[in-house]
């Protein structure tokens, strides 16, 4: 059992499981009920994304030191908050069952979803390719 880091709208795996989408939006012109059904998520979780106003910094990333003060700021979120106790409870339910989490995004390096696989890991969290 474990967690599957993904792309949002990209084909799911076999063995993936429950989808969860950790965005602060959802993807837009898709109605909602097609969400699943293209890919994008299952279940919405945008407590796990960065804050509005910490999205629109790390859209303005262009360097490395740009991108390490953007995941600061995102795990200070993470850990600062409600969203911790769910970080917990992913990694528990990552040891008995199948489910994916993930981001519109195409570079994982500079995606919130590579800094949410960090917090996982942490966490004792089984995760896959």
């Amino acid at each position: 059992m474990s967690i599957r880091i993904v792309q949002l709208g990209t084909p799911r795996a076999a063995d993936e499981g429950t989808r969860i989408g950790t965005v602060r939006r959802p993807p837009r012109g898709v109605p909602k009920t097609e969400f699943a059904k293209r890919d994008y998520y299952d279940v919405w979780l945008p407590m796990l994304s960065p804050s509005a106003e910490l999205m629109a910094q790390g859209k303005e990333v262009s360097s490395d030191v740009q991108w390490n003060a953007f995941a600061r700021k995102f795990r200070a979120e993470m850990n600062d908050s409600d969203a911790s106790k769910v970080l917990d409870l992913l990694a528990v339910l990552s040891q008995g069952t199948h489910f994916s989490i993930g981001c519109y995004c195409d570079d994982e390096s500079r995606c919130h979803r590579g800094i949410l696989r960090q917090l996982l890991t942490e966490r004792g969290a089984a995760l896959r390719e």
